[in-house]
């Protein structure tokens, strides 16, 4: 992997947060301390994509580098392919890193091993993911679970992604954690792909991937990012950031 780009997308359309990218946070908007964990990963450099003029000049203003992208992007996949075609049309990047926009407290160690399954030139997609100790979150249908078949100690195969409690019978089971690292030609060619039928049952956009033969490895780790969906959510990242600093 000789360049490697952060994509970060973010957009103003959440419903229980209202301007969730701009949402201050220990002085600065949200998609800034986003910007910084990456900067703090310092394996490529971070680049927002976004429909929003106020979230373009925000980053602009924090000396990052953000990017316009259409509005009517289904997924942040579509979103992150855009703004590489327009940032990177000679395809310098080979390796793509994709954030979600609402983890300002994501530890930048996190987006570092996100990279590591792709050492294995067979695999498309890498991603992450961390044993569940909480109960409650087995059954909780918003909490991911990626089923995979071991490789290493800290290394899955994945086989499945659902948001049932599975697979069944003893042993661990995985919070998916949504930090992907793509080959540039593994984004390309699952942007070209129309929504599979499993990925429009559990309403998760990487069984698109396994639904065609691509292969996604996993990365486990310790933690899982705190993410930012509602105030309650925003005022413990503004705790975390402050105990962090």
């Amino acid at each position: 992997m000789t360049n490697t780009l952060i994509l970060i997308p973010a957009r103003m359309a959440s419903t229980r947060l209202p301007d969730k990218p701009m949402a201050e946070i220990n002085g600065l908007p949200m998609i800034c301390q986003v910007v910084d964990r990456a900067r703090e990963a310092d394996i490529g450099e971070p680049i927002v994509a976004t429909d929003s003029q106020e979230i373009l000049a925000a980053v602009e203003a924090h000396g990052a580098k953000a990017v316009m992208t259409r509005e009517d992007h289904e997924s942040g996949s579509d979103r992150i392919w855009e703004a590489i075609e327009k940032i990177d049309p000679e395809g310098k990047a080979d390796t793509i890193i994709n954030v979600q926009g609402d983890l300002p407290a994501i530890d930048p160690k996190l987006i570092r091993k996100s990279v590591s399954p792709l050492e294995n030139k067979k695999v498309d997609i890498a991603t992450l993911a961390a044993e569940i100790k909480d109960e409650a979150e087995k059954t909780n249908p918003n909490v991911v679970k990626a089923v995979g078949t071991p490789i290493s100690n800290t290394r899955l195969r994945a086989l499945y992604f659902s948001r049932a409690t599975t697979p069944y019978g003893d042993g661990p089971l995985y919070h998916h954690i949504g930090l992907y690292a793509y080959r540039r030609s593994a984004l390309q060619k699952f942007v070209s792909l129309e929504p599979s039928p499993l990925e429009k049952r559990e309403k998760l956009e990487q069984l698109r991937a396994l639904e065609n033969s691509m292969r996604i490895d996993i990365e486990l780790v310790r933690t899982i990012p705190h993410g930012v969906d509602t105030p309650e959510d925003l005022e413990k990242a503004r705790q975390l950031l402050e105990r962090r600093r």
